[in-house]
């Protein structure tokens, strides 16, 4: 069992992950053919689970990492077409950048940083349950 705050936490974050979702569908979602077994964008009642995208993180506990305790996102593009690195890139500072301009907005008054760590990123700061 979980901790309401935690779950609540958690849903606001979701739905951060899901509006960086739609804008990298509406911006990139045609350049490359879906993968087989995955519904177009929007069929689903889980933005992560259609379309060219799946954005996601999760809690880590910071063993290891200059930054502590976090969220480590993952920004998978779903198809079985090579995508450049270059591109791939491009959509994870995309992603980067988009996460540093809602994360404020969603968590109004928390200091909050997206932050390399290793080959991800990760969200980091004020991590705490009160208020949310």
């Amino acid at each position: 069992m979980r901790h309401s705050k935690a779950e609540a936490w958690e849903r606001k974050l979701r739905g951060v992950f899901d509006k960086i979702d739609a804008d990298l569908e509406a911006k990139y979602g045609h350049m490359y053919p879906l993968h087989p077994a995955r519904p177009q964008y929007g069929s689903t009642d889980h933005p992560g689970h259609s379309g060219l995208f799946h954005i996601r993180a999760s809690f880590s506990a910071g063993y290891g990492s200059e930054h502590g305790p976090g969220y480590v996102v993952e920004a998978d593009i779903v198809t079985l077409t090579e995508v450049p690195d270059d591109v791939e890139e491009q959509i994870d500072e995309e992603v980067v950048e988009l996460l540093r301009a809602e994360l404020p907005r969603v968590f109004p008054g928390r200091t909050l940083h997206v932050s390399r760590d290793g080959h991800r990123y990760k969200i980091h700061g004020d991590l705490s349950l009160g208020g949310v």
